[in-house]
């Protein structure tokens, strides 16, 4: 549980002592809106990195060549863990929003952090207002901002992380429709960090890869159809080469 107090105030610590500094960013970015975005991309950065210290996560990564570092991205990754989005952000070389649930968008401090770092927000029971956010993340990638987005809908909660719920075609549309790379993300382990025991949080080892990017263009035609399904096939791959390492 020690952990688990840590972790908690950490967070709620630094939703706190951050108001001066969006005060101060806000500043900067009357003057220079891209050094303001930088600055906020870099200091959640060091926070989540801190956030996965105290709960004890070793990280492995694999396959980081494989993220352009000069050109937006979508990222697609299965999602088992609220350290999920902690475990991947701090890796993310440009700025990059994340596709969140609806609900977030509620928590006071919290989702101006996670409005400033361009992240939108998803209603998971309202298609119309879903397809407005597919096309608010297809303006941000034209505007040279990556996407993460975990295409499973939610958290899977099943036995085994294997076991992934089905990808939602739909969210692929923000790489046909601006030729983004598709970049597979297998995250193995991360439920054990806390959910698998909830409410304590254990030291634990967490593999993260990065598969090689997926050019839509450049895929046969079956598999364009069907992108959802072929981009968890890969990720499915990476997460059973892995489980042996953790």
């Amino acid at each position: 549980m020690i952990r688990f107090i840590l972790c908690v105030i950490v967070v709620v610590g630094f939703l706190i002592l951050s108001i001066p500094i969006l005060l101060v960013e806000w500043i900067i970015g009357k003057f220079n809106p891209m050094a303001k975005e930088i600055s906020s991309l870099r200091i959640v950065q060091a926070v989540f990195r801190f956030i996965l210290w105290v709960a004890g996560v070793k990280l492995t990564v694999i396959g980081e060549e494989n993220v352009p570092t000069d050109t937006p991205v979508l990222y697609i990754g299965n999602h088992r863990s609220f350290f999920d989005v902690p475990i991947t952000y701090p890796r993310c070389p440009i700025r990059t929003g994340y596709i969140a649930k609806k609900e977030m968008e509620k928590v006071p401090l919290l989702s101006t952090w996670m409005k400033r770092l361009h992240c939108l927000f998803l209603d998971r029971k309202d298609i119309k207002q879903g397809l407005k956010t597919i096309l608010a993340a297809i303006e941000k990638v034209k505007s040279g901002i990556s996407i993460c987005i975990f295409p499973e809908g939610t958290r899977s909660k099943n036995e085994d992380e294997l076991d992934m719920l089905p990808f939602h075609e739909g969210s692929f549309k923000i790489a046909t429709k601006t030729n983004c790379p598709i970049i597979p993300m297998a995250i193995s382990g991360s439920a054990d960090i806390w959910e698998s025991h909830f409410p304590r949080i254990k030291k634990t080892h967490v593999i993260l890869e990065y598969g090689k990017p997926i050019y839509v263009d450049q895929l046969e035609k079956e598999d364009k159809k069907h992108l959802g399904a072929y981009t968890q096939n890969i990720i499915h791959e990476m997460l059973v080469k892995n489980r042996a390492q953790l």
